[in-house]
């Protein structure tokens, strides 16, 4: 998902009007986030902005404007606001559950099944089924993993990957930092600043090391070596791995990312007549090296939302350690693990038997309960939490994007925001719509032992259309 660059804001006394005619219309205008035309915000993406307040001014340099900044806006914060405060009946638990009942009775959802419903207003019960059981999760832990990472991060905190000089200029380390968004042209960029500094200096052939100590532990994610759907996890990568030209979903992956980043590295300085004598090897930077250069990931709110529309597994292994990070703790799978817990306690959710194993959901030691996601969901829509906002406006929306781009149940497209979650035998979906009576919804539906997904997924999209008015 990309930066926000205009809003259609709506105002509060035309709240229940406007979100009736959004309703009407998203069919024929295209998918809305919450009042943002999802067009707007893809065009802001060729320019790298994250809001309305986060414009790069006129006259900066590239490297100035692709340094950390002050915060962006947070997305459209009064639609939701406005949702939250309907003035029409309240909706009907009994009605929902005569409804769901039968929807989630289908033996499409296997014999594990649990659902929760809620007014995100207020959190009150609309409607569930056992809603406190701990199911694995799959994907949908990626909104625990979202939620994490912004409340312990600044919203222009960016991931910096690094070059940093011995001080006699004669050897450099390029310094990962953790971000699997880094790619070719950015690596370019990196390399011609790199190859000035050192040029400026008289120094044409240097000694190259790249540093991945920033990350701890194991780096073969435990559903095991060569899978498809993540890379080894280190803190040094380029196109999180992928070995073609693929930018999201599964792809053969490098199995030694961090090696073939530095080697790309090499290749790029080499265009620029600086060589390397020996390497690339591991090693480590520099405590007091000077430093030559810099490129920094979009901000932290930016790639939630990527993370949430394609569901990234590479991007959501990174913001656990991110988390973990930003908390003190090792950037490894058990810091992320423990860092993500207490962020989540922090913000006061129901963690009975919940696990946050990994980041990406790709872990079967994965807990969640359908009461634990609606909760997140409500505390990404609350007013007064705007830095969670991206929760929420990185959620897919049925029909037009991401992982929903070819889902919807009759009458559900551009009105279902929700992520996805599919494993073997596990498939699940969380996320808002807005009701009837203008309400916005916050849903969650766990299955397991499903018996296919192909069985499983139009069930999920028929519970959530059924939110619909």
């Amino acid at each position: 998902m990309v930066p926000d660059r205009g809003t259609w804001q709506l105002t509060a006394g035309a709240a229940v009007a406007g979100l009736a005619f959004a309703a009407a219309a998203v069919t024929a205008a295209g998918p809305w986030d919450d009042g943002q035309r999802r067009a707007e915000r893809e065009h802001a993406a060729a320019h790298g902005r994250t809001g309305g307040a986060d414009h790069q001014a006129g006259g900066r340099g590239r490297e100035e404007a692709e340094a950390p900044r002050p915060a962006p806006a947070p997305s459209a914060p009064g639609v939701l606001h406005a949702a939250s405060a309907p003035t029409v009946p309240a909706i009907a638990p009994a009605a929902l559950a005569d409804a769901l009942g039968p929807l989630l009775d289908d033996p499409g959802l296997g014999p594990m099944r649990s659902a929760s419903v809620v007014d995100a207003a207020t959190g009150g019960q609309l409607y569930g089924r056992d809603t406190g059981t701990a199911m694995v999760p799959a994907s949908t832990v990626k909104i625990a993993t979202a939620a994490a990472v912004l409340s312990a991060t600044s919203p222009a905190h960016r991931i910096p990957t690094r070059v940093v000089a011995t001080p006699d200029f004669r050897g450099i380390t390029l310094v990962g930092g953790g971000d699997p968004t880094l790619d070719l042209p950015r690596m370019r960029t990196l390399a011609d600043r790199t190859a000035k500094a050192l040029r400026d200096r008289g120094v044409t052939t240097i000694r190259l090391t790249y540093d991945t100590s920033l990350y701890r532990g194991p780096l073969i994610h435990p559903i095991g070596a060569g899978n498809d759907n993540i890379a080894p996890v280190t803190a040094l990568m380029v196109n999180a791995g992928r070995l073609d030209d693929s930018t999201e979903g599964p792809a053969p992956r490098s199995a030694d990312p961090a090696g073939d980043a530095a080697r790309a590295f090499v290749g790029l300085l080499s265009e620029h007549g600086v060589n390397t004598d020996s390497g690339p090897a591991p090693g480590k930077a520099p405590a007091k090296g000077p430093a030559l250069a810099a490129t920094y990931s979009a901000p932290v709110p930016v790639l939630v939302e990527r993370m949430l529309t394609n569901s990234d597994n590479d991007l959501a292994e990174a913001l656990a350690r991110q988390t973990a990070l930003a908390t003190r703790r090792p950037a490894s799978f058990a810091g992320a693990e423990a860092a993500v817990t207490d962020r989540l306690t922090r913000l006061k959710l129901p963690l009975t038997g919940a696990r946050f194993a990994d980041g990406s959901g790709l872990n079967r030691a994965d807990r969640v309960s359908a009461a634990l996601l609606t909760t997140l969901l409500v505390r990404a829509a609350d007013p007064a939490r705007p830095e969670l906002r991206p929760v929420l406006t990185g959620l897919p929306v049925a029909g037009f994007t991401g992982t929903l781009s070819g889902r919807a149940a009759a009458g559900s497209g551009g009105l279902v925001r929700a992520k996805t979650g599919t494993l073997s035998g596990v498939d699940t979906l969380a996320g808002t719509v807005s009701s009837a009576d203008g309400r916005l919804l916050a849903f969650a539906f766990l299955a397991g032992d499903t018996p296919s997904a192909s069985a499983a997924r139009p069930a999920l999209d028929r519970l959530a259309a059924a939110l619909l008015p």
